[in-house]
Order: C-alpha cells, then sequence, then structure tokens
C-alpha cells in the first residue's frame, strides 16, 4: 500500500489498537452494532456459506459467523496488526484452516478475489475516502447477502469525525475518516442488484444488510458447496 492514506491507516490500526480490540472481543463478544448484523444474518440458514470481511478488524463478524455455520472466511484488511489478532483468534478457536487472509488495499486486491455468499464491511467506508469504489467492488463479489456498518449523517456524527481528523492531523497522520451520504450508498447497493433486509440504528452508526433479488441472485461459488457436503 502506498497511498498517504491507507499508510496512515496501518500507522493508526497498529499492534497496540488490535491488542485492546482483542482483548475487549474476548471479554465482552462483538460490539453492539456488529451483533446486530450478526442477529439479521442469523435469520438465515449460514450453513456451509463462504464470508468476505473487508476491513475485518480481529475478526469479530468471521469468528461468530464460523460459529453459526459458515464454512469458510476471506478476511481483507489494510492493518497487518489486526490480521494477526484475527489469526491468534483462529488459533484459540481452532479455525485457522478456514481461514483465507489478505493485507492491503481491498479495491486493488478485489480482482484476485473470489466471490462469497455473505460480503461485510463493518466501519469500513467511514474509513475509505472512495466510497463509490469500495461499494461498487464489493457488491460485485456478494453472491446473496451485502451487510454494512456506517455514520449516520447526523450531527453528532459528523462532529465525532471531524474530532477524529483534527487528532490525526495533530499526530501528523494522513488517514481520514469519513461520512458518506447514506442515500448515496443505499443507490448504489440497490443498482448492484440488492434490497435492504433488515436496517437498524443507533445514535450515530447504521447497520443495513441487503439481500440480493431473486432475479439477481447468484448461486454460491462451486467450492463451498463441497466444503458444505
Amino acid at each position: 500500500m502506498t497511498c498517504p492514506h491507507c499508510v496512515g491507516a496501518e500507522l493508526f490500526f497498529d499492534e497496540k489498537e488490535a491488542q485492546k480490540d482483542l482483548r475487549r472481543y474476548r471479554s465482552k463478544g462483538p460490539m453492539k452494532t456488529a451483533q446486530m448484523l450478526l442477529d439479521a444474518l442469523g435469520q438465515a440458514d449460514m450453513t456451509g456459506k463462504r464470508s468476505l470481511d473487508i476491513g475485518g478488524g480481529v475478526g469479530a463478524l468471521q469468528h461468530e459467523l464460523l460459529k453459526a455455520g459458515v464454512a469458510s472466511a476471506v478476511d481483507v484488511d489494510g492493518s497487518a496488526a489486526y490480521i494477526e489478532a484475527s489469526k491468534e483468534e483462529a488459533g484459540r478457536n481452532g479455525t485457522t484452516d478456514r481461514f483465507e487472509y489478505h493485507h492491503g488495499d481491498f479495491v486493488d486486491i478485489a480482482p484476485s478475489l473470489e466471490p462469497a455468499d455473505i460480503v461485510t464491511l463493518d466501519r469500513v467506508l467511514c474509513c475509505y475516502p472512495d466510497v463509490d469504489a469500495m461499494v461498487a467492488k464489493s457488491t460485485a463479489l456478494a453472491g446473496e447477502f451485502y451487510g454494512l456498518i456506517y455514520p449516520r449523517k447526523t450531527f453528532g456524527a459528523r462532529g465525532a469525525i471531524k474530532l477524529a481528523n483534527l487528532y490525526m492531523k495533530l499526530k501528523q497522520n494522513p488517514f481520514r475518516a469519513f461520512v458518506h451520504d447514506p442515500k448515496h450508498i443505499d443507490s448504489m447497493v440497490r443498482d448492484a442488484g440488492f434490497e435492504p433486509r433488515y436496517e437498524g440504528r443507533t445514535l450515530v452508526w447504521h447497520v443495513v444488510l441487503y439481500q440480493r433479488t431473486r432475479d439477481e441472485r447468484r448461486s454460491a461459488p462451486p467450492d463451498s458447496t463441497e466444503r458444505a457436503a
């Protein structure tokens, strides 16, 4: 990764932050918004499916989805420290052989990835400047479900992002956070052939699970069916 934003993200999401988030996950489980998305996914049969988590952090969504019956998980993250934390937890759970890891900018890596039944982006759109490219390339890989957690366009959310960016500026870190237009995000996902299956909100975050419409639905990748058999 050579772009200043990506380099800044790697510096911010370092080993100290990764280990702190891993300890929190082990003691308290997934964060509230992640649990909302997991609960929505849990309304469908996850058995044998393949998941792709973009910017997955310590892997909370995927560790939980594997427990729910998902066959395999692909983790793409711009932070090497968070990938190592996810690997540590996978080793603890005995699921290392069911994970595939990719370190780098998802938009660059996307052409080399196989489609997945479930694609999730937990607090990722707010960490990426080119929302159009991120949504376009991630929806293209989603076979059935597409889950998003991103900031609501509220005064509180925008204020929090401004404070975070001021902190980054003072630290001379080029990483920046963003509040992208929710209507634009929703329009792009719908145009890609999805419709909302679940929507939830907290004070700051918007949680949406989309499902590919029946006439647009793709079959699962061939190897995921074999793994489920």
